[in-house]
């Protein structure tokens, strides 16, 4: 007989949430928006595929000849290793969903590596897929709400560790016990530092949560060969809340819903910067608008956004000249956005990033942030963009969401029309279709349905 609820530690409350979780608990908008993510996730994932760090990641889980899970583009791989290969892959363009709680930001996608590679290593059904990761979303976007650890130090990575230990052990079919013993592992042996994301960035800001995703499914099989991990993993002396602080949870009140409240990127950029990024766009469409005439770019924003990609404490943004630096610099996406009118991954080209007019304009922007927006976010994320040309002319644009925002959320047709434009180098048009139609109806096929398709994405270019 299971203990009485009282009796029970948090991860052992949060691992019955998970093991009773079930996908008929998910409102339809949820549901619809959780094939949304997949999609997306899919669909960026794919987009990566012939990028430099992930081909030398590919070598690597393929050198050992372990099998068990697929690796999207084609090939085997043992599980832990195929969690960390495609949450890499779906990390890599940094255009996945994102989570925004007041003091932390996450990215509740990053579990899918860890969820699919549980899933298929057990054969489950694509219903249990789906429900391992609404519980992912639950539980990652949940602590980030409750327990932030940013401004400490840590990365958001941390609280993640719990939701890929949790979410691969139920994609496994694992038992409220080991499913305990997962998050517990995977939680104790995570807590990563702040500075993955801070200063220089190395390839390591897009790598960070494959680590956490490989983790999590190395931890659920631990789990299921009876490996235990700290019952008092929370609450315990010396556990999570010494590092994260006091807060009220309550696992048995939760629901699956939280997916609703994630948003997805419309531009391949850091998640604060979308709002302003429209706001470019919109001045670049107005009328006498000239790119080679700007003489400043001034823009307010709220505080999360100025501090971490916009010069504010974590360290100036106008040194760029990688990738990682790129998308993780307002002023070089502003200054990139006025001039090509776009932010896509062919931006991020070597020579695009380092070209002298993305450079030259980026050291015109201005970023200031605004107590009255930093009020209002996350539900909303003010922009508030002025442009001045060498003659004197202004330009202004204000907004305080996008499409993919909370207040403006993703239909299944645009999802379909980035997901499009992002596989299209490499899967042709029926694979796309059949991709898109699987993931639709996932519930009642079998996760390999997915996979197998997955297998075939490479092999054929559009």
């Amino acid at each position: 007989m299971s203990a009485p609820t009282e009796s029970r530690t948090e991860v052992q409350q949060l691992a019955r949430f998970a093991a009773q979780a079930d996908l008929s608990q998910l409102s339809p908008a949820a549901l619809e928006q959780l094939k949304i993510r997949v999609l997306d996730t899919v669909g960026v994932a794919i987009g990566a595929l012939d990028a430099q760090p992930l081909r030398a990641i590919r070598a690597l889980v393929t050198a050992d000849g372990g099998t068990g899970a697929t690796l999207i583009g084609g090939g085997s791989a043992s599980p832990d290793h195929a969690a960390f290969y495609n949450a890499a892959l779906s990390r890599y363009l940094d255009f996945m969903d994102a989570y925004l709680a007041k003091g932390e930001t996450n990215h509740p996608s990053d579990n899918m590596g860890a969820v699919l590679a549980g899933a298929e290593s057990v054969g489950a059904s694509g219903r249990e897929f789906l429900t391992a990761f609404a519980v992912a979303y639950q539980i990652h976007a949940r602590l980030s709400d409750v327990a932030p650890v940013r401004d400490l130090g840590f990365d958001h990575t941390t609280q993640g560790a719990f939701a890929a230990g949790a979410a691969a052990a139920r994609a496994m079919g694992l038992d409220e016990d080991q499913i305990a013993n997962a998050a517990a592992i995977c939680g104790t042996a995570n807590v990563a530092l702040r500075v993955t994301r801070t200063g220089n960035l190395s390839h390591w800001k897009g790598l960070a949560y494959p680590h956490v995703a490989k983790e999590g499914v190395f931890a659920a099989q631990l789990a299921a060969h009876g490996i235990t991990g700290p019952e008092a993993v929370f609450e315990g002396n010396k556990g999570f809340r010494a590092l994260a602080g006091d807060y009220e949870l309550d696992w048995s009140a939760e629901d699956l819903e939280k997916v609703t409240g994630t948003i997805i990127k419309k531009h391949n950029a850091e998640i604060h910067s979308q709002s302003a990024l429209d706001a470019a766009q919109d001045i670049r469409a107005q009328e006498g608008f000239r790119a080679d005439a700007i003489a400043k770019v001034e823009l307010t924003t709220f505080d999360v956004a100025h501090r971490i990609i916009g010069g504010g404490e974590e360290g100036d943004k106008r040194l760029v000249r990688t990738k990682e630096e790129a998308d993780h610099s307002l002023p070089w996406m502003l200054a990139v956005v006025l001039l090509d009118g776009r932010l896509n991954p062919e931006q991020y080209e070597p020579e695009r990033i380092v070209a002298d007019d993305v450079q030259d304009l980026m050291r015109k922007v201005a970023i200031t942030p605004s107590q009255e927006f930093s009020d209002r976010f996350p539900e909303h994320m003010c922009a508030d963009l002025t442009v001045t040309l060498g003659d004197g002319t202004v330009f202004r644009a204000q907004t305080d969401d996008y499409e993919g925002f909370t207040t403006h959320p993703l239909t299944w047709e645009a999802a379909r029309e980035k997901f499009d434009a992002l596989a299209a180098p490499f899967a042709a048009a029926d694979l796309r279709e059949r991709l898109a139609q699987t993931i639709h109806g996932l519930e009642d096929r079998p996760v390999s349905a997915l996979t197998e398709l997955l297998a075939q994405v490479g092999r054929e270019r559009s």
